[in-house]
């Protein structure tokens, strides 16, 4: 096993995947990305740590707005949803000729 990777030259196959695949250089750029990175991260844990509303201020506070979205879609899908229709309506047209009915 160990004599395998002493003799081994280079890396075989495909240089960027694999158990054995060669190492990516870490550059400025890339550092300099991560350092943005972190430190847009710790802004948000920031500003998530300092609520805006105290815990009795947000309870339930959106009650009222979420019963009006609630009513205002009930209402957009009552709009969408046709008419009634009866049976009677359906069969009409048979009422042409009542030859059964008595003059």
């Amino acid at each position: 096993m160990f004599l395998t990777n002493v003799l081994r030259k280079g890396i075989g196959g495909r240089q960027w995947i694999g158990k054995y695949r060669r190492p990516r250089e870490v550059t400025w750029c890339m550092k300099n990305n991560m350092l943005k990175k972190l430190e847009i991260e710790a802004e948000t844990e920031y500003w998530i740590s300092r609520p805006y509303m105290t815990k009795q201020q947000e309870f339930r506070h959106a009650t009222e707005r979420r019963q009006r979205q609630f009513e205002e879609l009930k209402a957009q899908k009552r709009a969408k949803f046709p008419p009634h229709k009866f049976l009677a309506d359906h069969l009409d047209h048979l009422n042409t000729t009542k030859k059964w009915t008595i003059l």
